[in-house]
C-alpha cells in the first residue's frame, strides 16, 4: 500500500505533521507548443521562453495536431502560417473543430502582415497574431497574458469537475443548461467513514484524514470509470452508469468498493487510529439533475437512492453490503452470505454481505 499512498499524495505518519492548506490544483510548469517548418525559429522561441515554460516543438502541421491531442496537452500553441504540406490556417481549423483541442489558445506568428490574413486567422479561432520580426518583449508579454488566462480557465474547469460529472460540464458549456435525466440501470455506492470513538483529534486533523481517504476513493473511481456524485461530512456517494451508460456498472462499482476495503484493511495509518468504513451498494435507476439557481450542485433522486442509503445504514462496520439487484449481477465473481438486519425501514429487501471484500483479497 505504500505505492498507492505515494501515487495518491497520502503522506505516511501525517499525525506528526502540521495540517497544510488544501490545494485545489497543481502548479505545474505551463507548456507551449511551437510550430514552425524552420528549426532555427523554434530554437529562438526555446531560448526566449524555455526558462519560464516547457517547450514542445513540431516542424509539420500533422505532427503539431498529434502533439496537441496527446495528454498532457499544451497550454498554448505558437503557430507559423506559411508551412509546406499543411498551412498554419489549416492546422488551426482542424484543432478548433476538435472537441479535445478547441480550448487550446493559438497565436499565429507570421511574416505576412496583410490585414486580410490576420482577419482570416481570427475567423477560424486564433487568439492572437504576432508579426515577424517580433520584439522579444512583445512575444513574452503576449504569451504571458494568454497563458495566465488559460491558467485561470483551467482552475475554473478543475473546480467544476469537483462539482459536476464531466458530461454535465460539457452540456453546460456548449448548451448552457442540463435537463434532469433518467439513468437506468446504474449501480450506487454509498461509503461512510466511521471516525475513532476513543481518540481525541483536532477538527483540522479529522478533516485532513477524511480528505485523504476520500481522495483515495476518488482515485479508484476515476481509474475504474465511475463517478463521484457528492460527499457530505463522513459520507461519500458514487455511481457507475451516470451520466454515461456502462453495461459493466455493477462490476465496476464492486471492484472499486473491494479495492477501497482492501486499502482500508491494509492501511495501518488509519486502522491504528480507530477509523472504520462501511459500504452499501444497490443497483436500480435514478434521476440526475443540477440543483439550485444561484449556487449549483449535482445530485441524484429516486426510490433507489433511498434504498442505497438504507443499505449503507444497516451495514456493519468494516463490511460491504449489497442488495439482491447488485448481487445477481456480480454473483459469478464474488462470494456472498445472506444478511438479516435488526431493523430496516424498507421492507421485503434481500441483503447480502460480500465475504470476498472481508477476506481482503
Amino acid at each position: 500500500m505504500e505505492m498507492a499512498s505515494e501515487n495518491l499524495g497520502i503522506s505516511e505518519g501525517s499525525e506528526k505533521q502540521e495540517v497544510s492548506p488544501l490545494k485545489l490544483w497543481k502548479e505545474d510548469k505551463q507548456c507551449i507548443l511551437a510550430v514552425d517548418d524552420m528549426p532555427e525559429n523554434i530554437e529562438i522561441i526555446r531560448n526566449l521562453l524555455g526558462r519560464e515554460y516547457q517547450i514542445k516543438a513540431a516542424t509539420k502541421g500533422s505532427k503539431a495536431i498529434e502533439i496537441a491531442r496527446r495528454k498532457p496537452q499544451p497550454d498554448l500553441i505558437l503557430l507559423d502560417v506559411m508551412m509546406p504540406e499543411m498551412s498554419g490556417f489549416e492546422v488551426c481549423r482542424i484543432l478548433k473543430t476538435d472537441a479535445d483541442t478547441v480550448q487550446i489558445p493559438i497565436i499565429f506568428i507570421t511574416g505576412n502582415n496583410d490585414s486580410t490574413n490576420e482577419f482570416a486567422g481570427f475567423e477560424i479561432g486564433a487568439t492572437d497574431y504576432i508579426s515577424k520580426p517580433f520584439h522579444p518583449a512583445v512575444i513574452r508579454s503576449r504569451v504571458q497574458t494568454h497563458l495566465q488566462l488559460q491558467k485561470e480557465k483551467r482552475m475554473v474547469d478543475q473546480l467544476l469537475e469537483n462539482i459536476f460529472p464531466r458530461r454535465i460540464i460539457q452540456d453546460i458549456k456548449f448548451r448552457g443548461f442540463s435537463n434532469p435525466e433518467l439513468f437506468d440501470p446504474v449501480t450506487l455506492m454509498i461509503t461512510e467513514l466511521l471516525p475513532p470513538t476513543n481518540v481525541s483529534a483536532s477538527i483540522e486533523q479529522t478533516i485532513a484524514e477524511i480528505t485523504d481517504l476520500f481522495t483515495v476513493l476518488d482515485g479508484l473511481l476515476v481509474r475504474r470509470g465511475a463517478e463521484r456524485i457528492n460527499a457530505i461530512n463522513y459520507t461519500h456517494i458514487a455511481a457507475c452508469g451516470i451520466p454515461v451508460a456502462n453495461i459493466n456498472h455493477a462490476s465496476i462499482i464492486m471492484q472499486t468498493a473491494t479495492d477501497f476495503m482492501n486499502f482500508f484493511n491494509l492501511s495501518q495509518q488509519y486502522c491504528s487510529k480507530g477509523w472504520q468504513v462501511r459500504i452499501g451498494i444497490h443497483t436500480g435507476s435514478v434521476i440526475g439533475s443540477i440543483v439550485g439557481r444561484r449556487r449549483y450542485s449535482y445530485d441524484i433522486f429516486g426510490e433507489d437512492v433511498r434504498m442505497a442509503l438504507q443499505t449503507k445504514n444497516v451495514t456493519p462496520p468494516m463490511s460491504l453490503l449489497v442488495t439482491e439487484n447488485t448481487m445477481q449481477s456480480v454473483k459469478d465473481s464474488y462470494s456472498f452470505a445472506r444478511f438479516t438486519p435488526v431493523q430496516m425501514d424498507i421492507p421485503d429487501i434481500s441483503l447480502y454481505i460480500c465475504s470476498r471484500a472481508q477476506n481482503q483479497i
